[in-house]
């Protein structure tokens, strides 16, 4: 077959893969078959569109026409792709099939949503792309009360930016401390404390019983059988590898779609990139890796086999009102951590209890800059 690689997909990883390919080479023929319209984003704003009151369109860099002429692509936006054929190398979709030499899986992730009781909870609203934010962008604007449940890394901005933009927000979660996996106490309690002067109602160790619509309310009931009342209910709550396509397709799949080295998968000439994919037991949601994933991995499909290394990942935290820089081991239990406090922001290091080697840092404020340095003493992930 002739060189014809497919992606599925368009979100950050499948267009980060079609520029790294067109820079490499712009005459191979490539195909981008997507279940939204298309257009190029950056996924990142969504966490800051209600303070800067922007609509779904403000936050669009490249219509997908304009996108697909400026990289020599074929874009066939709005189409479920049904099935794989592996055997044959071919993609069913619409009653039709398209041939591929490299199919590249960039079906992303789902934001994760528990089961809960009551009749309103058809009514939650995610954001974890632009087409979730157009459908709710005008519900959002009219809300005076916001219920943000998830009081991790995206909920915690989100709840944060909607705060700034004058509503009233309510942040709630099971977990006891906010943003648990990427903070530890000392400075998730700073963050609670920040948020709580800044007028952000804060309830955690709180699990959601129920979710009914009352009139013009939404009302969540907790376990403990207290009450909490919103004009809109945002669930931030994780995300959820999309692996329908490739487990039904018979290629591997743990938490995400199993990827080598290479990012390929466990059939030969399909690959896996982005929130999908899961390497070395991660799957990484961060822009980073996936940018450094499709790098290597647009020249593995030009020819030239290059295995994915990734340094450790800088996480931008975007809240204004406290603003954070992290990366490596900041939360486990065999930590030692080196705090200094400086009138212009914190440097906090943590190291291996049992090694003393540097594992992980944290920085704030305007000394957001201390953590380039840091960053390359980090061990690579």
């Amino acid at each position: 077959m002739n060189k014809h690689i497919v992606i599925i997909g368009s979100g950050f990883a499948a267009y980060q893969l079609v520029k790294s390919l067109r820079k490499q080479n712009e005459l191979t023929p490539i195909t981008v078959i997507t279940a939204d319209n298309g257009d190029d984003y950056s996924k990142p704003d969504l966490s800051h569109v209600f303070s800067q009151q922007q609509t779904a369109n403000d936050l669009i860099k490249q219509a997908a026409d304009d996108f697909a002429r400026a990289n020599n692509i074929t874009l066939m936006p709005n189409t479920r792709v049904k099935a794989i054929d592996s055997t044959k190398q071919v993609v069913h979709f619409n009653d039709h099939c398209i041939g591929y030499s490299d199919l590249v899986l960039a079906t992303g992730a789902t934001s994760f949503i528990p089961p809960f009781s009551g009749n309103g909870t058809d009514e939650i609203v995610t954001l974890n792309s632009l087409m979730e934010y157009e459908e709710q962008q005008d519900k959002l604007a009219t809300a005076k009360s916001v219920l943000v449940l998830g009081a991790g890394l995206i909920g915690t901005e989100i709840a944060m930016d909607l705060a700034t933009s004058g509503k009233k927000v309510t942040l709630l979660d099971r977990a006891t401390s906010l943003m648990p996996t990427l903070l530890p106490s000392f400075i998730s309690a700073n963050l609670y404390q920040t948020m709580q002067e800044k007028g952000v109602d804060i309830k955690l160790g709180k699990e959601v019983k129920t979710i009914t619509r009352h009139h013009q309310e939404l009302i969540v009931t907790l376990q403990d059988d207290s009450y909490q009342h919103a004009d809109v209910i945002i669930a931030a709550m994780g995300l959820a590898p999309n692996t329908q396509l490739a487990q039904e397709s018979g290629i591997d799949v743990a938490k995400g779609i199993l990827v080598n080295q290479h990012m390929q998968t466990s059939i030969n000439n399909i690959y896996a990139l982005g929130d999908c994919a899961e390497l070395n037991g991660k799957v990484r949601a961060f822009l980073q890796p996936t940018m450094l994933s499709a790098m290597a991995l647009a020249k593995t499909l030009l020819g030239s086999p290059t295995p994915v290394q990734l340094p450790a990942s800088l996480v931008k935290v975007k809240t204004p009102w406290l603003p954070l820089h992290l990366s490596g081991d900041t939360t486990s239990d065999n930590l030692m951590w080196e705090v200094k406090q400086e009138p212009e922001g914190l440097v906090a290091k943590a190291f291996n209890q049992t090694t003393g080697d540097l594992a992980g840092f944290i920085v704030s404020h305007n000394q957001l800059k201390a953590a380039f340095p840091l960053l390359r003493l980090l061990p690579v992930e």
